[in-house]
């Protein structure tokens, strides 16, 4: 464990990029100045990387019937906590302690990924992200983002493929 946080500590990787190197997926990282101040992670990763908010996703923790579960939905919209219920069989779903989501994840706020999280969780992703080629995610810290392809995330994540974003653009725009 050691030289894994001495790796992250040098730049050298997040365990997002570590699980992506280590399984072969291609992608690309794209790094930008965080700003503290600003209101929204993903709006902000997508402006400075000149993204259409349509193509970056955010990943948010929602518990479903007493089980966290993760939902990666485009920044352009939000997440409809009935849809992802129903994504994973469930009957109610509220958004998660963010203490609960950075200890299970062992992410923080803002730079929590869906990928080399410390305790593996559901996954759901938004079906829109199968309308692009590639998408944006978190990278594993605020400031850090990478991009790959929405199938190669699903597969690594074990994901469900599912209509649970609302409030985005209308698809093909």
């Amino acid at each position: 464990m050691a030289k894994k946080q001495k790796k992250q500590a040098n730049g050298g990787g997040t365990p997002a990029t570590v699980a992506l190197t280590d399984s072969g997926t291609p992608f690309t990282l794209h790094a930008y100045e965080h700003d503290p101040a600003s209101a929204s992670y993903g709006e902000e990763a997508a402006e400075a990387l000149g993204v259409s908010p349509d193509r970056v996703f955010k990943t948010l923790v929602a518990d479903v019937d007493g089980e966290l579960t993760v939902a990666v939905v485009p920044v352009a919209g939000q997440l409809d906590l009935k849809a992802l219920a129903s994504a994973v069989g469930g009957k109610r779903a509220a958004m998660a302690d963010p203490a609960a989501a950075e200890r299970t994840t062992g992410y923080v706020r803002g730079g929590i990924s869906p990928l080399g999280q410390r305790k593996r969780l559901r996954t759901v992703l938004d079906a829109s992200a199968s309308t692009h080629e590639t998408i944006c995610i978190s990278a594993g810290r605020r400031g850090l983002e990478v991009e790959l392809s929405p199938s190669d995330l699903a597969a690594l994540t074990a994901a469900v493929l599912a209509p649970i974003g609302r409030g985005q653009a209308v698809l093909g725009k």
